[in-house]
């Protein structure tokens, strides 16, 4: 059997030895054996649990990492399964909500005159206002600030809700969205992506980006599994499930 010392794990990482120990401690690594004088021993199989280990965090995070590894070292087979069930669930998930959004910018692609003319209202409206313009009803408002797309601010005075120039323009997006058959969580997406980027065309470069970062983590899955499946045929009792 090979024996490595702390720093021949660190090394291949380029990972502190108190990062290896680290990892150790919380699980993710199995317990190491101890010379007389104290000394960690570590061989192959801790290699091999570090490299795992190390290709989960890309994949699915540090948390899960750590809890697909604790649960390698626990007999815990199904809860690993579970982890990365969840993992792919959450990736497919996002998945879906970048096509609604992309689907959304391009609808309001065709809008974009409509919502520069309302970006360039520097008044203040209230609520009743708004709903004239929109022609739609305040409640209707109300539901969208209750969704976490619109945040008017309040008259300190009367404490009555207005709406600057960019309530406006994202009410008018919201609107635009629901008479595309948009629902309330992912118009709330766009709405916040394009207040964030700064506009539509901006909003498109950090799809791009958020795409990239998706197949990224795609990808990852599959080294991920691939040295998982690794570290399951060197692991033996008592650390195998």
């Amino acid at each position: 059997m090979i024996t490595l010392r702390p720093t021949d794990l660190a090394r291949e990482h380029g990972l502190s030895t108190q990062a290896v120990r680290n990892y150790e401690q919380d699980g993710c690594i199995p317990p190491a054996e101890r010379t007389p004088s104290g000394y960690r021993i570590y061989t192959e199989v801790h290699a091999a649990a570090l490299r795992t280990y190390l290709s989960l965090i890309p994949a699915y995070g540090h948390a899960a990492g750590g809890q697909i590894m604790n649960a390698l070292h626990n007999a815990g087979i199904d809860g690993v399964l579970v982890a990365i069930d969840r993992g792919h669930s959450q990736l497919l998930r996002d998945r879906d909500t970048l096509d609604a959004v992309r689907k959304a910018v391009a609808h309001l692609t065709a809008e974009s005159d409509s919502v520069a003319d309302l970006s360039e209202d520097t008044e203040t409206r209230t609520i009743g206002e708004l709903a004239h313009r929109l022609r739609i009803t305040p409640a209707t408002l109300r539901n969208w600030e209750a969704a976490g797309i619109l945040a008017p601010t309040r008259d300190p005075a009367t404490g009555y809700r207005r709406y600057s120039a960019s309530d406006l323009r994202d009410a008018h997006l919201t609107d635009l969205l629901r008479r595309g058959g948009y629902p309330l969580d992912h118009i709330r997406t766009v709405v916040q992506q394009i207040r964030t980027a700064g506009g539509t065309d901006a909003l498109a470069a950090a799809l791009n980006d958020w795409q990239r970062k998706l197949n990224a983590q795609g990808l990852a899955m599959l080294n991920a599994a691939t040295q998982l499946n690794h570290y399951l045929s060197v692991l033996t009792p008592p650390h195998a499930p």
